[in-house]
């Protein structure tokens, strides 16, 4: 396989024309021509990916963030950035991204985040496109049967990766739960949205205290805040199967490396 061939079935799964205007999606590094036979798949271009990857011999890492959001003048090695550059291109490993067009895929981000924490049956966005419902921004789902708010964020906390910042609830832990809205990534922007769709939940991640406050204040549904990385970290997996299912004979492995930047909790 080649990069090019890779690319193909990635663009499919996830266009990049339905990413986001200020995003950066595609090929960051790596020549469209190179062999590829081992893809990494982790959620953060960092220091500590990139020798992981070095390690197993992989020849392409896919993430979710991009490396270089915002326009850069320099890929010196006196930045971080510049350092994980060099290093990809001195050991021949391409860097892909998929971020907001990954997040708006049908199976996107937040399926995979929805399957995490235990919800069944169709998912629906929470935010779909105007010219394709079953695209869009979060997922509604169900769970298996009715619960309560607390048994709920037990199970969500079971199902997504271990970081020091855990989850966080809002709302009466004795509230009945059965309609769970999921976004991975930061959230603050579909709160509307969740109350819109009269869900008895509301889980995602980075959620700011006034948003927050204000949002419970008016009523709900119940919020449950996770860890930015891990709410983003099962569609990997997701990402990988799409690859395995589309024939290209290359071998995945899906980064267990924690990169949340947030280390420990007291």
């Amino acid at each position: 396989m080649t990069l090019t061939n890779v690319i193909e079935v990635l663009e499919a799964a996830y266009p990049p024309a339905r990413a986001e205007s200020w995003d950066a999606v595609g090929l960051v590094s790596g020549d469209p021509a190179q062999p590829v036979r081992r893809v990494l798949l982790a959620v953060d271009p960092v220091a500590a990916v990139a020798e992981e990857a070095l390690e197993w011999q992989a020849d392409l890492i896919v993430t979710h963030h991009p490396l270089y959001l915002r326009g850069t003048t320099s890929v010196a090695t006196t930045t971080p950035k510049g350092r994980l550059i060099h290093t990809l291109i001195k050991n021949d490993v391409a860097l892909y991204t998929a971020h907001t067009n990954a997040d708006v895929a049908n199976p996107g981000v937040s399926d995979a985040l929805a399957r995490a924490v235990g919800l069944t049956g169709d998912l629906v966005p929470l935010q779909p496109f105007p010219d394709d419902p079953w695209r869009g921004l979060g997922r509604i789902g169900e769970t298996a049967e009715e619960t309560t708010l607390e048994e709920f964020a037990a199970r969500a906390a079971k199902g997504l990766p271990r970081t020091s910042w855990g989850i966080r609830v809002a709302g009466d832990p004795s509230r009945r739960v059965t309609r769970v809205a999921v976004s991975g990534g930061a959230g603050d922007s579909l709160l509307g949205a969740a109350r819109a769709a009269g869900v008895d939940v509301f889980l995602t991640a980075d959620l700011r205290h006034h948003p927050a406050s204000e949002f419970m204040e008016a009523g709900g549904p119940a919020l449950i805040d996770a860890a930015h990385w891990a709410t983003e970290w099962p569609w990997l997996d997701s990402a990988a199967s799409i690859l395995y299912a589309s024939g290209v004979t290359v071998e995945t492995r899906v980064s267990a490396t924690v990169t949340d930047a947030w280390t420990r909790g007291y």
